[in-house]
């Protein structure tokens, strides 16, 4: 609620799912292993690029990121590996650079959080967010939440978008939209990594 009442978003949507897990694992809780399997799955930025997700604008797939790395630090922007993990750690702080074919090349921070039965990430802008050249969300006003809850049988996925934006509402409108089917596209992206 803080991270809502701190940015006072004009746009906020939220997806949820219920993912069915391999009938293998139904039942049971995460081990360590699959504990450590999901948090590396999610940590690999790099493997976002390419992805593809459903553009309101252009009524048809589009690519999401063009490039996602993970890098070093804001100011030098070094690009490193994919950072991979034997234990959890409880929390995490990495720095990602992304481009973005709608908002061009962005700079996000990515924190971490993992308990025993959930894993939960917040990336938010370092940089001005623009569209054609136009300033669409200003820095520090983009928040990106997503969360693995473990119930079982299955896993419960839950993200949401919330932006503080710049725009006219009719834009606000479209950014809503492409926010919602970008949230999918993030969640297909993890079960495809998942199931695999």
């Amino acid at each position: 609620m803080d991270n809502f009442d701190s940015l006072e978003p004009n746009i906020l949507v939220e997806s949820l799912y219920l993912y069915r897990k391999p009938s293998g694992q139904a039942g049971n809780r995460w081990s360590e292993t699959e504990r450590a399997g999901l948090f590396n799955r999610l940590v690999a930025l790099s493997t976002l690029a390419g992805i593809e997700y459903y553009s309101e604008s252009r009524k048809r797939m589009r690519v999401f990121y063009e490039s996602s790395r993970v890098i070093d630090n804001p100011s030098n922007k070094n690009p490193l590996p994919d950072p991979v993990y034997a234990e959890v750690p409880a929390s995490l702080t990495l720095y990602a650079r992304q481009k973005d074919l709608t908002f061009v090349d962005n700079i996000y921070r990515f924190d971490f959080q993992a308990g025993t039965d959930a894993i939960f990430f917040m990336q938010e802008n370092l940089t001005v967010m623009s569209t054609r050249m136009i300033p669409a969300i200003g820095r520090n006003r983009l928040r990106t939440i997503f969360a693995l809850i473990d119930t079982g049988d299955s896993i419960l996925l839950y993200a949401a978008a919330m932006a503080r934006t710049a725009s006219p509402q009719s834009m606000s409108d479209r950014i809503g939209a492409s926010f919602t089917n970008r949230a999918k596209a993030v969640i297909k992206w993890f079960t495809d990594g998942y199931s695999n």
